[in-house]
């Protein structure tokens, strides 16, 4: 990376394709904004690292061991349910110019901050974690819808690794504090301590977020030729298989066409699928005799590596289109389910342990997938607001699959149907899928041609 000085305004011209789409061209990211558009990748990914440290560590900042399960899980449906609630909100003011990426991602760290006082003034008490769960679920929001949307916006042509890195970001952060909760740190003990990281952690993200810029509208690189099939053979089969969107919808346009409910669907399943999936795995790992400790060893590095796996999915799917890899990513999760199953029954922990990873990293896949695809569906300018509505599927997912996990895990329900339950809808996810296809672009097997040429009529 790269930071110049940036001079006088460079000339650009407005071209457009045979869909009518317009393509701001002649610009360089270096000419925009003075450095090159890799830190509109790095700065989000760190962002987005530090808002998963922070918001995450409820876990090892209030102790599974003084905290019982079911108050654990009610703070997790807090958290996620005022994650998905935000998205919406932020992105239409994202959308609309009233909220910058700099104050989101601003207000995102003073978030967490907060929390880390709640739980520093109020250790151990219900009201200093659920202070903890409502500021971490309301900063992880803001900054996931800033960071993630971002990307796209600044790398039309090849956005899925990108996109996948920086999601990935925030499994990587929060694998550090599920150590410590392994090794049964407490750290709600140590006031010190938890004022120091969240100054520390908001630093971080307020740092990145002063740097963030948002890309003139309908901006595309000057190196590829929006008209033209690009030279690069990477970049060439990226935007074959993943094309453009037709036009740039705007919020309205976006909410009337079926294939953002079939995206809106498809998040809503998996995302439930997920949770439901790794309290109910937990559980059962448990039932089987795992050591608490031991688990929790086992799921931080399961974080760490799919944090990491996100950006090799992410150029997945810019090689064979983001719609298989959103397909295969459902199937894997499903039949995750089984495999975690059959490893149970035969008392396989390995075996089962590989199975945690594989239904981990299928499950976090389909989220940086969803938010490449909105933007390759519906255009760039109005990404945020694409993306929040996508995302705010969570809001009814993340809920229902914290409080039918925590009913298995309190025995009201077996292991066996949950996982067959939870494989089955895994599955069945991967049919809303099959029919996504970018609204609005021309099809060249629906164009007839002129039975009576203009020759033969003339004639």
């Amino acid at each position: 990376m790269t930071t110049t000085g940036c001079s006088l305004p460079v000339p650009f011209r407005e071209v457009t394709d045979r869909n009518g789409r317009g393509y701001r061209v002649g610009e360089s990211d270096v000419d925009l904004m003075g450095r090159t558009r890799a830190w509109m990748v790095v700065l989000p990914w760190v962002a987005m690292t530090s808002a998963g440290a922070a918001v995450c560590a409820f876990a090892a900042a209030g102790g599974a061991h003084t905290w019982s399960d079911g108050h654990v899980f009610r703070l997790l449906g807090v958290w996620m349910c005022l994650q998905a609630a935000v998205a919406l909100p932020a992105g239409r003011l994202r959308v609309n110019g009233r909220l910058t990426a700099r104050t989101a991602l601003l207000i995102g760290a003073c978030a967490p901050l907060t929390g880390w006082l709640f739980l520093a003034a109020l250790p151990g008490t219900r009201v200093g974690s659920f202070g903890f769960a409502v500021c971490g679920g309301l900063g992880a929001g803001l900054v996931q819808v800033t960071c993630v949307s971002l990307v796209g916006t600044w790398c039309p042509e090849r956005k899925g690794g990108r996109t996948g890195l920086v999601s990935g970001g925030f499994a990587v952060g929060s694998a550090p504090f599920l150590f410590l909760f392994a090794a049964s740190v407490d750290l709600a003990r140590h006031q010190a301590v938890c004022v120091a990281v969240g100054v520390g952690l908001c630093l971080v993200v307020a740092s990145a977020g002063r740097l963030l810029q948002d890309p003139p509208k309908n901006w595309w690189p000057d190196h590829v030729d929006p008209l033209r099939r690009p030279v690069d053979p990477t970049i060439r089969r990226a935007l074959e298989r993943n094309p453009p969107a037709a036009k740039q919808h705007t919020s309205q346009e976006a909410a009337c066409t079926p294939v953002l409910w079939l995206m809106w669907l498809c998040l809503l399943g998996t995302a439930g699928v997920n949770v439901f999936g790794v309290v109910v795995q937990v559980s059962f790992a448990e039932d089987l005799g795992f050591p608490r400790g031991t688990l929790g060893t086992a799921v931080a590095f399961m974080a760490l590596v799919n944090g990491i796996g996100l950006g090799a999915v992410g150029r997945l799917s810019d090689r064979y289109g983001r719609r298989n890899t959103l397909v295969l990513a459902c199937v894997v999760l499903g039949t995750a389910q089984f495999g975690v199953l059959v490893a149970g029954e035969r008392g396989s922990g390995p075996f089962l342990l590989f199975w945690f990873l594989v239904c981990g990293l299928g499950g976090a896949a389909v989220f940086p997938l969803c938010a490449a695809m909105t933007a390759d569906f519906f255009g760039e300018n109005d990404n945020a607001s694409h993306y929040g509505l996508v995302h705010s599927s969570t809001l009814v997912s993340g809920p229902v699959g914290v409080g039918l996990g925590a009913a298995v895990a309190g025995g009201a329900w077996s292991c066996h149907g949950a996982l067959v339950l939870a494989g089955s809808a895994g599955l069945a996810c991967a049919v809303p899928a099959l029919f996504l296809k970018s609204p609005g672009r021309m099809r060249v097997r629906r164009i007839v041609p002129n039975p009576q040429p203009l020759g033969e009529e003339m004639a």
